[in-house]
């Protein structure tokens, strides 16, 4: 799942601002993901070189000191041929030729982007919400009717339990999805699981 922050949602007039469409074709590549993690991550220009050898790492899960050349070169290749003129294209970032090296654009700086990775052993944000609204919505309805154990709850104090739980959960979903912003750690958010 990747949610998108931006300024707007549809491309001005001007070009400058990308559209909810654009965006998602850009970041439906892990690689193109990997390139803007490691540009927010730098906050400046990023040898290609470099680049392809921090992608590499992270896709095969080793440091960059322990890859082979072999180990980045088909990176660098699809980079230079595939991935770096479709983020040029978008206005994301600029590449310097000569230089072999990538600038950020404002563009790259406007995109906020987190990936909410989940294993097979979580659940998504979304579906905890919806459990949770379920266990206050029942708690409520055992108050009301008056059922052994928690009928003798008020409904005041189902209202308390609910907005405590929701408000907690959502602390502790505002500083997980901090973490998982592109850029925010070390490596890609999506490594993290």
């Amino acid at each position: 799942m990747l949610p998108i922050t931006t300024p707007a949602n549809e491309s001005d007039s001007n070009g400058d601002e990308l559209s909810e469409d654009d965006i998602y074709g850009v970041l439906s590549n892990r690689r193109r993901r990997f390139v803007i993690h490691a540009l927010k991550r730098k906050q400046g220009p990023v040898d290609i070189s470099e680049l392809s050898i921090n992608i590499a790492a992270w896709e095969r899960g080793k440091e960059p000191d322990e890859l082979e050349y072999e180990d980045h070169r088909n990176v660098y290749s699809t980079l230079k041929r595939t991935h770096l003129p479709n983020l040029e294209e978008n206005n994301i970032i600029t590449i310097d030729k000569e230089e072999n090296v990538v600038h950020p654009t404002p563009q790259l700086e406007d995109l906020d982007v987190y990936v909410e990775a989940v294993s097979n052993k979580e659940i998504p944000w979304s579906l905890y919400y919806v459990g949770l609204a379920g266990v206050a919505a029942s708690l409520l309805l055992a108050v009301i009717v008056e059922a052994p154990i928690v009928g003798a709850l008020e409904p005041v104090g189902v209202g308390i339990f609910t907005a405590t739980a929701f408000g907690m959960s959502a602390i502790v979903h505002h500083i997980v999805g901090r973490r998982s912003r592109l850029g925010n750690r070390e490596k890609p958010p999506e490594l993290y699981q």
